[in-house]
């Protein structure tokens, strides 16, 4: 089935963010994962405590975890706490 990982962020550098975004998205590529929607959010309900949002789709569970997990990802970590204040969801 299908899965989801879902970013709330706040984007505190936004050099820093743009060079994550970019090696972030070659990161994917080995697992068959794709942003479908990047972007300001428009709250409907409730409070948000992040701005932003990324939604990257995998075809399943194991390879969403495989690719938060896999060397070239956990390698640009770093980077991506210099950019933003982010959370990670998997659904």
């Amino acid at each position: 089935m299908t899965s989801l990982v879902i970013v709330d962020l706040t984007p505190i550098d936004k050099t820093k963010l743009s060079e994550y975004s970019a090696l972030a998205a070659e990161t994917l590529k080995p697992f068959n994962g794709h942003f479908i929607a990047k972007g300001g959010i428009e709250t409907l309900h409730g409070e948000t405590a992040h701005p932003m949002k990324a939604v990257i789709e995998f075809p399943d569970k194991e390879s969403a975890i495989n690719w938060y997990n896999s060397a070239a990802y956990q390698a640009i970590i770093p980077l991506r706490e210099q950019g933003m204040h982010s959370q990670f969801h998997l659904v």
